[in-house]
């Protein structure tokens, strides 16, 4: 084939048919066949317009395949050979002839070629990169033919292909591929080339024909310097290939057919050794309590206890008021500590203060309260999710922060996701690749911008979509709007593998410019056009998808902020409803049993409404006091916090008024206050203090959402303990005035002529309750037999041990879906993501104060083309991204710097290049290069003049001098990518690149961009951003550079990387407060460990229900476990209370504490199960419900018996601590 016979009509050029002896160029067109071709020395068989046409084609690949010298070199030489070889006759054959104009051209041939070569050419390019791509550059230069079938070339290398078998289809479908590619003969206006090409290898040396055997080059010769990312094989690369990491398995043993882990296998030993020994124990105890001698003995140590006034073993209720003023520390006959004693006569005090000054103490309480309630001025709300979510200090979002002010913020997203319905159960669901669904599709491009539809109807529409979904690196008509490859996977979803076509959705993407600044007028008016977004896809698009049987789940960047605040304004009717249910619970449980003759006197309900007052008071003056110092609220905050407080109150009211109550008549009411607050006073301060130290340990979670409410949260409950001991004492007082006068409630001001016999019949039926003489008469009984003890003791020991096991099964995150209203169109939206997306977050890997200048070398310790060092940070990235189960790299990163290499590199002659005037000269298929109004280009044009910018004598290494890097990176920048030069940073890598005082030689920030693997679980964002600063620490300790990755999620998931050391830091301080608290107010370091025990129990059950019910660990679940101490000790401080001042021996006290204060607290669960049933906000419905139901049977079962016996204590102690 010699010269130039014919020229198509799409340009393309078709060499003659017939030969002609080899000729000897002359030194210009020699010097310039040696440059690019430097295996054809002498003589050639072309002529120098052909050569020319040989030197255009191919610069479209060369920038493609430049990072690996060795597989440019081989893909140079194939064609090389083919068109200026001298011994070109001895291996092509021309097999057709063509006519055009009336001259015969070449239609066909063959061209043989060696196996060795083969083989040769394809290992030494079937692992170089394309960076802007994030894939490899072999699918971009031949990845164009629909398929191989019958391709003669495929035989060459199945050999080579067998030897590893692993990797056999792999291996045949990208030789062939790329062959039958490289040899089909293209149709006008399609890529490829002018003629078809039939490669063999079966030459038939009769008749003098002998395939073609250059040498070809290993892409592991040093000498050539290819890349790790683009040679792994290389032997210098060999020690650096990561190997797979092992799954960290758990410990696990068989028994049988079981197979149990070894932390279920050893509790369960465990508690069968400490099971035995209790058991043994209790029965030692039993016959020890048996021998008339030992009891004896015991009886004696009751009655040598202290001055006890019993008559046949009840309690004189007939003390002076004067001798328990004298004696403080002594009630009942119960020696009591120091603090309590003390506590106990100042509550007298007080009491018998607030009895005579009843109008003094509410009025002063009141306006304190309202006071502090002014601060509401200041009020304000904040709905931002990074402001509610991220901890200040925290990494993540220093790190966003350096990334959005250096680089750019990432977009805001706006997102569709068209699909289509499984046509019935568990059938798989039918593509969406069809005519009717991309005319539906345009319909609804066309209602944010229009989109002409005419390219996908005039390309032949389906099938051309088709072919464009296996071909879109390689075909002009196939790249997207900005002239490069869109991988499909980020515009189709519901596929396996690399089958596009049986995509069963499709994903629309809308990124919208960010700004930094919430506030700022660009970022309202995107929240503004994603609103009308929102309203239009709910009036028109969804029922459009409707009318075509798809299905439509949508979603804006401010879309859960818009459906968090939807949800605060629904639940006002909810809030508003569950007020007036707990109000009328409060009513009657403060009231008496209800008579006909005198419920009207003796029900309590303005006494339980002005307790729910005072405690909307509480949480007003806490908003308010926090307000005005600057604390923003939040939606949760005002929904749950008054349900809170309310629940823990109004225990305290019961027990307040229930004392009250359980006072002689005959005494004078301050007489009777006095002594009720003397009771239960110590009980009510120590149970306070506990849930406010509880609920202030939460301020110390990272969270803001959760700091603020546990802020919130404690401060309320500091002046809800307040206003009970003050404001709602008072109004006790104007109750009883009220029911001793004979007075209406709720209408005080009505008397009535009800005999007072008739209202201390009802008080005397309300002391002996029904639920007050179940606690006594049955609940108490069943406790204090002896095996009961050890069954409830074993059981609650065993189910505290299976939560310890269980617990290893937690993992941490919080689903977006539970945070949102049920009937968000959100839960559909991320319900598909995870069914349909086959690509994960993107993520970059940001570089600080990159070096550029030649003395530094920092440059091949960053890129991964040739003579970068094998252990770069873009070589680990691409090796990371070879065991992505461990890394969650997807793919190797497209990095502007390999590409800004190989832009200004002299093979690749058609990127960088400048006119005479040393201005920037764009590739021959750009304007001015090429015509603005037909698109002509001629080699004659105004760019004929142009030249390359650099030859290597002018680089340092094949690496630009600083000056050269300063000259020609903004210029870099501004290249639009194109068929003659595909290297163009614009668009790729616009926001990559911060340029402001590069000049200096240092890059502030850059960053190069990969992808996650597809992240379908909490568990897997938190593991990947784990795995992602795992290897940017590795990696920037291993370079001396400063690396970060960043991804737009991680700043929402950094708090679950430490949430168990979180979690257990805040509830170990919680309940040490508590444990402080009851040792300083009781000075019992028994009565203390005994309340921490229970806690501690409780807190343990309460992880091994989250496990089995699949509860994440999140800050949420870590407050309302702090929360779930607070409500605990409610039970065990009362109770214990109540045990402490009774008299008698174990059982009697026990007996005693349950009927005086069981029945109180008992109605707490109760309040606490209306409080959470009426809660619809899910983001803290399902951990309130559980964890507090859970806390309650725990708390009431496990509380009597500790108290029973110390020694029961000391084993379950030994317990727990051996477990």
């Amino acid at each position: 084939m010699y010269d130039i016979c014919g020229t198509r009509s799409d340009g393309k050029v078709v060499n003659c048919p017939f030969g002609s002896p080899s000729v000897k160029p002359d030194d210009l067109l020699s010097s310039k066949i040696q440059s690019l071709c430097p295996t054809i020395s002498g003589n050639i068989c072309c002529t120098e317009t052909q050569f020319d046409t040989l030197r255009s084609q191919v610069q479209q690949a060369i920038p493609f395949l430049v990072g690996c010298p060795a597989c440019l070199r081989n893909f140079l030489n194939l064609f090389c050979e083919l068109s200026c070889s001298p011994n070109q006759s001895q291996f092509i054959n021309v097999t057709s002839i063509s006519q055009m104009k009336n001259n015969s051209t070449v239609g066909g041939i063959d061209y043989y070629i060696t196996d060795t070569f083969g083989e040769g050419l394809f290992d030494s390019c079937k692992d170089v990169k394309f960076g802007t791509m994030n894939s490899r550059a072999i699918e971009f230069v031949g990845n164009g033919a629909k398929n191989f079938q019958g391709n003669t070339f495929v035989f060459l290398l199945r050999h080579r292909c067998m030897q590893n078998l692993a990797k056999l289809h792999e291996c045949m479908f990208f030789l062939a591929e790329w062959f039958a590619f490289i040899g089909k003969k293209a149709e006008l206006q399609l890529p490829g080339s002018p003629y078809a090409i039939n490669f063999r290898s079966d030459a038939d040396v009769s008749v003098g024909m002998r395939p073609m055997n250059v040498t070809t080059y290993s892409c592991g010769d040093t000498s050539l310097g290819c890349s790790c990312g683009d040679c792994p094989s290389s032997p210098v690369c060999s020690n650096s290939v990561p190997q797979p990491l092992h799954e960290k398995g758990s410990c696990s043993v068989r028994i049988g057919t079981l197979k149990a882990r070894c932390i279920e296998v050893s509790v369960a030993i465990v508690y069968i050794l400490l099971a035995s020994l209790f058991l043994w124990w209790g029965l030692f105890h039993r016959r020890k309590e048996r021998s008339p001698t030992l009891r004896t003995k015991s009886l004696m140590n009751v009655t040598m206890g202290g001055p006890v006034q019993q008559v046949h073993g009840k309690k004189d209720e007939n003390i002076p008021m004067q001798m328990l003023e004298d004696i403080p520390q002594i009630t009942s006959g119960v020696q009591l500590s120091i603090v309590q004693g003390y506590m106990a006569k100042y509550f007298r005090l007080y009491g018998t203060w607030v009895a005579r000054n009843p109008i003094l103490v509410l009025s002063s309480s009141l306006a304190i309260v309202l006071l502090l309630g002014l601060g509401l001025i200041c009020f304000k709300v904040e709905t931002r999710p990074e402001k509610l979510w991220v901890g200040h200090g925290s990494r993540a979002a220093e790190e966003k922060q350096y990334f959005d002010s250096h680089l750019a913020p990432f977009y805001r997203i706006e997102q569709l996701l068209l699909a289509t319905k499984p046509q019935g159960a568990h059938m798989k669901p039918p593509t969406i690749v069809t005519e009717e669904n991309i005319k539906l599709l345009f319909q609804i491009q066309e209602k944010y911008f229009k989109m002409d539809p005419k390219n996908y109807e005039d390309f032949g529409g389906v099938d051309h979509a088709e072919y464009c979904f296996q071909h879109y690196t390689s075909d002009e008509n196939c790249m997207s709007a900005f002239k490069g490859p869109l991988e499909p996977s980020t515009a189709l979803g519901g596929f396996s593998g690399n089958n596009y076509s049986e995509a069963s959705a499709f994903i629309i993407t809308y990124p919208v410019n960010n700004a930094m600044d919430k506030e700022s007028n660009e970022t309202k008016k995107a929240v503004a056009w994603e609103k009308a977004f929102i309203r239009l896809v709910e009036d028109e698009l969804l029922p459009m998808a409707k009318s075509k049987n798809l299905t439509l789940s949508y979603s804006s960047e401010s879309s859960i902020e818009e459906e968090l605040k939807r949800e605060s304004s629904a639940d006002a009717i909810t809030i508003l409803i569950s007020y007036l249910v707990m109000f009328a619970y409060i009513s009657l449980a403060l009231g008496d049993t209800p008579r006909f003759t005198s419920f009207y006197i003796s029900s309590k309900v303005l006494l339980g409404l002005s307790g729910v007052i005072l405690v909307m008071l509480s949480v007003i003056a806490s908003v308010g006091f926090f307000s005005a110092i600057g604390v923003k609220s939040t939606l949760i905050i005002m929904e749950v916090i008054p349900f809170l407080v309310l629940a823990v109150g109004v225990d305290n009211m019961c027990i307040l008024v229930n004392a009250v109550k359980r006072q002689q008549s005959e005494l004078p009411l301050e007489g009777r206050i006095s002594n009720a607050l003397a009771e239960v006073g110590p009980s009510i301060t120590l149970a306070s203090l506990s849930e406010v130290l509880a609920f202030a340990v939460g301020s110390f979670i990272p969270m803001p959402a959760c700091r603020v409410f546990s802020m919130f949260a404690a401060l309320a409950i500091l002046l809800d303990f307040l206003l009970q001991v003050t404001a709602f004492v008072a109004l006790i007082v104007f109750d009883f005035l009220r029911a001793e006068d004979q007075r209406v409630d709720c209408f005080p001001c009505i008397r009535t002529s009800a005999s007072p016999a008739d209202t201390d019949q009802g008080n005397d039926q309300r002391n002996n309750g029904l639920l007050t003489r179940y606690m006594k008469e049955v609940h108490a009984p069943i406790l204090g037999v002896w095996w009961v003890k050890l069954l409830v003791i074993s059981v609650f020991a065993a189910l505290s041990l299976a939560s310890i096991a269980l617990c290893t099964r937690i993992q941490p995150g919080l689903e977006q879906k539970i945070v949102l209203p049920r009937d968000s169109y959100l839960q559909g939206y991320f319900n598909n993501v995870s069914e349909y997306l086959r690509i994960g977050p993107p993520l970059y890997f940001v570089v600080k104060n990159y070096n550029y200048s030649s003395e530094s070398g920092q440059t091949n310790q960053l890129c991964s083309i040739n003579n970068c060092d094998s252990n770069s940070l873009l070589n680990e990235i691409s090796k990371a991204s070879l065991v992505p189960t461990s890394s969650y790299i997807a793919k190797p990163a497209a990095s502007w710097l390999d590409d800004f290499l190989v832009w200004v590199s002299p093979e690749a002659f058609g990127c960088c290049r400048k006119f005479t005037n040393e201005t920037y000269c764009p590739p021959d298929d750009q304007p001015p290069c090429c015509s603005l109004t037909d698109g002509s280009c001629s080699l004659n044009g105004a760019c004929k003049d142009c030249t390359t910018c650099f030859r290597h004598s002018d680089l340092q290494n094949d690496r630009p001098t600083t000056t050269q890097f300063k000259e020609k990176l903004p210029w870099f920048l501004a290249a639009l990518p194109s068929a003659d030069c595909a290297k163009g940073g614009r668009g790729a890598y616009t926001n990559s690149v911060e340029l402001n005082g590069f000049e200096d030689g240092v890059i502030p920030a850059s960053s190069f961009r990969t992808y996650h693997t597809p992240l379908n679980k909490q568990v897997d964002f938190v593991n990947s951003m784990r795995a992602a600063r795992e290897f940017s620490t590795r990696v920037s300790n291993s370079l001396k550079i400063e690396v970060f990755p960043y991804s737009v999620f991680y700043m929402f998931f950094e708090q679950y990387l430490d949430i168990w050391k979180t979690a257990l830091i805040n509830l170990a301080i919680a309940i040490g407060a508590v444990f402080v608290v009851c040792l300083v107010i009781t000075c019992s370091i028994w009565s203390s460990g005994i309340i921490v025990l229970v806690l501690v129990m409780i807190l343990v059950d309460l992880l091994g229900v989250m496990a089995i019910l699949d509860i994440q660990l999140n800050a949420v679940s870590v407050v309302n476990l702090v929360m779930s101490v607070g409500i605990s000790v409610e039970f065990c401080v009362h109770i214990t209370h109540a045990f402490l001042v009774s008299s008698g021996d174990r059982d009697q006290r026990t007996k005693e504490s349950l009927a005086t204060m069981g029945a109180s607290v008992f109605r707490l669960p109760i309040l606490h199960f209306v409080f959470v049933s009426s809660k619809q906000t899910m983001n803290y419905e399902p951990f309130l419900f559980l964890q507090w139901n859970n806390t309650h049977k725990a708390g009431r079962s496990n509380r009597p018996l500790l108290l029973q016996d110390r020694n029961i204590c000391g084993i379950i102690l030994l317990f727990n601590i051996t477990s």
